[in-house]
């Protein structure tokens, strides 16, 4: 499938989501997105350009649109097209029409999947439990992490359209990302195809491109918030608000050119990693993010939160997304490779 061009894609999008989501109430919010989702797969808006091909930007423009219409929609199209860009990596072509994708690789305590192989068929049969799975009950087909024979991390392609798979969504208590349906998935003897090498999903050089891609998601939302400060500052002679928004707009160009900066890198350098970058580019975002809601917050009173559907449910979602983020840990990280760098990495 060619990549259509970014500009493209966001405009179709648009014509296609419309108000739809805008005017939908929470109760029925979950079955609209994935019909969307599958709306957009009909018509071929999925067929992004691939991390590292030259249009990086534009990928994450258009993530960082989706981010901006709606979050939960967000969470399930980034995770279907990083799903195919995965597999373009790892080489595997036969993925069927008009499948619906997720990627599920958190590994919590105590809820690891094991592998054995099936002999000479190339396949491996897979036991255990797998939780934090956005899109479960739309998905067709998914991406796992699991561990093999010799405790490696693994990844493998399932088809989801089998016996022995469970779907339990009833531990999801937050009103914040709740139309993603993220369950915790139970699989008893599932037939899978292994994708890569052992260490492929997490060694590649896409791994931190992915990385980068959500945080465009987080971009595009706290971009959306602070585009409505913006409008409702218009006819105010509020200096304090103003403030708000200034404080706001340095925070997003911060982050701007740091997403901006990190395309250009990975077009002109796609297999190398870029853990350093990706870091960075996604600690900015989410500070910038925060910042935004705080400056929303206090620039507008409870207004945002209250009266205007869609940026209720940015300041609903977006918190809890930005907790993807391993917070400290990943400060811990970046200050490690900091070190780890010959030259100043601040240098003018």
């Amino acid at each position: 499938m060619a990549p259509t061009d970014g500009s493209s894609i966001v405009c179709r999008l648009h014509e296609l989501i419309a108000e739809r989501i805008a005017q939908c109430p929470q109760e029925t919010l979950p079955s609209l997105v994935a019909e969307i989702l599958c709306e957009i797969v009909d018509n071929r808006l999925d067929a992004l350009p691939l991390p590292g091909s030259g249009a990086t930007l534009e990928r994450w423009r258009v993530l960082a649109a989706v981010a901006g219409r709606d979050l939960s929609l967000l969470k399930l199209y980034e995770a279907h097209t990083d799903a195919l860009a995965i597999l373009a990596e790892g080489g595997f072509t036969d993925i069927p029409p008009l499948s619906v994708w997720g990627v599920w690789c958190a590994e919590p305590p105590g809820a690891v999947l094991h592998a054995r192989p099936i002999a000479a068929e190339g396949q491996l049969v897979l036991d255990g439990e797998k939780r934090w799975c956005s899109g479960a009950m739309s998905a067709t087909h998914a991406l796992l992490s699991y561990r093999d024979e010799q405790e490696q991390a693994c990844l493998a392609a399932v088809d989801l359209d089998q016996d022995g798979i469970s779907v339990e969504d009833d531990a999801w208590k937050s009103v914040g990302m709740a139309a993603t349906r993220t369950a915790t998935i139970k699989l008893t003897a599932v037939h899978a195809t292994p994708i890569g090498a052992p260490g492929f999903y997490l060694e590649r050089p896409g791994f931190w491109h992915g990385a980068i891609g959500i945080a465009a998601g987080w971009y595009g939302a706290g971009a959306t918030l602070a585009e409505k400060l913006r409008q409702a500052l218009r006819n105010r002679n509020d200096p304090h608000a103003l403030a708000h928004l200034g404080g706001a707009h340095c925070q997003l160009s911060g982050a701007l050119n740091q997403l901006r900066e990190a395309a250009r890198f990975i077009d002109a350098n796609p297999v190398t990693s870029v853990s350093r970058l990706a870091l960075s580019a996604r600690l900015q975002v989410e500070a910038a993010s925060q910042a935004v809601i705080s400056h929303a917050g206090r620039a507008l009173g409870p207004a945002p939160y209250c009266l205007d559907r869609h940026s209720a449910r940015i300041l609903a979602d977006l918190p809890l997304f930005l907790r993807q983020s391993h917070a400290e840990r990943d400060l811990v990280q970046l200050g490690s490779l900091c070190l780890d760098s010959e030259e100043s990495p601040w240098q003018l």
